[in-house]
């Protein structure tokens, strides 16, 4: 039985490949789709799932247009063209004719306007219609929108809306999702709202909606989400079944009435930047063993004694957040169910670190970024067995460190490779300098790796060769020359190298780079230029040829010998970016230079 369960898992496995092969062969360019798309019958009768994923291939590869959209009228029963900005009014003319059509995601369609989604009327199958950031629609697209009453999910977050386009919507008696989100609304809209009672998810952040409309709310019996961030509601009614709820940059003093003897069994709490009445209150309100999730980012929070009874938390933001160290021992004794915590831009030192060894072994998720923490931390954080994801960033992290009365340094890093779960590792702006770079490369299951500093140069990228599952590399804003990149050997399973700053890098050595190593992808400022047009020429390679055909033609005076004993040497490579701009500001300012006449062969060809 084994075997044969394990056969047919794998006939599984090869039939989805056969599938993969075949779809990515359809899709392979115009003449392919010039081929097939005249076989309609055989097209309409393509099951549903594999239709979906030929168009969205199609979508993905740019190779989809208007009256390509007929041949998927009878099959095709999901589509997201979510910020294709080509899909306008004649795309939605064919999408209106598919018969079996239950999604329809157009987030960020600026071309889609009240206009053209005339053309959804009335559709019978639609279940699921996505107008999010679509500036266009109005109160007159709504008109239309109301006629397609099986409608379940609607997303009309800033669009052109007024309270009178949000009362049509009350047509809508089978709405389970509303996200409203960023129309300024008011109570007298919600007020006519109420009607929809199958509605779960409500999201109205940045709308008018004062207390007086947020007591509305209870009406909405079935309601697990609600997203009420940025408005002026202070005080929510008791919604029993309330599962999550956001209430960042809001003033909040009750979210159940005021009734002491009501207790919500929420899930997540998302307070970010919120300030709080009655803080004791708030999350007296909670059930205590529910609570996983709690987002207090940003708020100005100087003591964490709520979170004594929340034993169940699995994911803590506390970041931006005025705590310090006397504060952790509020953290270490959630214990075992922590996940994630970030306590990033708070008033933490290395003493943090320590106060959690033992506390969370189950942590996996942990953001030091922006303290003052140094490398004495980074023993402390290796006993933390469970660790994925450790972020670093701006920290006062070397690399090494020394012993009182030892003149020689230790490398800090070494400890971190006991984690043998470490998958993702950021070191950005540190102040890393090359030497302590090599140990990185032994941590086993590190695939993400961020590293900038001031003092990395060509041997810290080369010394990440032997990297073994490496797949992503950020090596933002260094020091690496253009002999250091070509002489890089990319580590086997690397699939993106990002390159971004780092400034003395030229186009033709990033290019000469690309085409040894074709399957890593290369991010760098100049990639724009090198990528090349439609005929195949990059923009480098045509400034090139310019540069030659103007020299072609301009009359030398002198004779080219005279040049053959100049050299020239790029000096930029000793000076940092900084130390650049002051030297090409003092150059500019000084009046004498620009009265020194150069001999013809030192003078720039126009």
């Amino acid at each position: 039985m084994a075997a044969t369960s394990a056969s047919i898992s794998a006939g599984n496995a090869g039939g989805t490949r056969l599938v993969d092969r075949c779809i990515d062969a359809a899709a392979r360019g115009p003449a392919t789709v010039e081929a097939w798309r005249r076989q309609r019958r055989s097209l309409e009768r393509l099951p549903g799932p594999l239709a979906d994923e030929l168009l969205r291939r199609l979508a993905a590869r740019r190779l989809l247009f208007p009256s390509l959209l007929e041949v998927f009228r009878y099959s095709v029963e999901e589509i997201d063209f979510s910020g294709n900005i080509t899909v306008d009014a004649e795309w939605l003319a064919y999408l209106g004719a598919f018969r079996y059509l239950k999604v329809l995601k157009m987030a960020d369609c600026k071309n889609v306007n009240s206009a053209a989604v005339w053309a959804l009327s009335g559709m019978s199958t639609l279940k699921e219609l996505d107008l999010s950031r679509c500036s266009r629609i109005s109160d007159a697209g709504i008109k239309h929108i109301v006629s397609i009453d099986c409608l379940h999910k609607l997303h009309l977050s800033d669009t052109g809306l007024t309270d009178n386009g949000v009362m049509l919507l009350s047509a809508l008696k089978n709405l389970q999702l509303l996200d409203l989100g960023g129309i300024h609304m008011t109570d007298k809209a919600l007020r006519s709202l109420q009607v929809l009672t199958q509605l779960e998810h409500l999201d109205i952040w940045g709308s008018e909606i004062s207390n007086e409309g947020a007591s509305i709310l209870k009406a909405f019996t079935r309601l697990r989400f609600l997203n009420v961030s940025w408005t002026h509601v202070t005080c929510l009614p008791p919604l029993p079944n309330m599962r999550y709820l956001n209430m960042s940059n809001c003033t909040i003093h009750s979210i159940c009435g005021g009734d002491s003897e009501v207790h919500i069994p929420l899930e997540k709490f998302t307070v970010s930047a919120a300030s709080f009445g009655n803080i004791d209150e708030v999350f007296s309100s909670i059930q205590a063993s529910s609570l996983s999730f709690l987002d207090m980012s940003g708020c100005s929070l100087s003591n964490l004694y709520i979170l004594q009874k929340f034993k169940n938390l699995e994911h803590l933001d506390l970041s931006l957040s005025r705590i310090t160290d006397e504060e952790i021992q509020y953290v270490a004794n959630i214990g075992m169910n922590l996940r994630y915590l970030s306590l990033k831009n708070t008033g933490i030192t290395s003493q943090a670190p320590c106060l959690l060894v033992g506390s969370v072994p189950n942590l996996s998720s942990l953001s030091l970024a922006y303290t003052k923490i140094d490398d004495s931390a980074l023993v402390y954080i290796s006993m933390m067995p469970s660790l994925r994801v450790i972020d670093l960033s701006h920290t006062s992290i070397k690399g090494f460190s020394r012993v009182e009365g030892n003149p020689e340094t230790i490398l800090s890093m070494p400890p971190l490779e006991h984690l043998i779960y470490l998958e993702s590792l950021y070191l950005e702006d540190t102040a890393l300098s090359d030497e302590v770079i090599p140990p990185l490369a032994s941590f086993r299951a590190l695939k993400y790796l961020y590293l900038k500093s001031d003092f990395l140069s060509d041997p810290a990228l080369h010394a990440l060769f032997s990297a073994s599952n490496l797949i992503h590399l950020g090596f933002c804003g260094n020091v690496l020359s253009n002999s250091g990149l070509l002489q890089f050997v990319p580590p086997a399973q690397l699939h993106v190298l990002d390159l971004s700053g780092c400034w003395i890098l030229t186009g033709d050595d990033i290019s000469t780079f690309c085409r040894h190593h074709p399957v890593i992808e290369v991010r760098h400022e100049l990639m724009q230029e090198l990528q090349p047009n439609r005929g195949g020429t990059s923009q480098v390679h045509k400034s090139k040829q310019l540069l030659k055909a103007k020299a072609k033609s301009v009359d030398i005076l002198t004779d080219p010998g005279r040049l053959s004993g100049i050299s020239f040497a790029d000096e930029r490579i000793k000076y940092s970016r900084g130390e650049l701009m002051n030297i090409q500001d003092r150059t500019e300012s000084n009046s004498v230079l620009h009265s020194v006449r150069l001999p013809p062969e030192l003078r720039r060809m126009e």
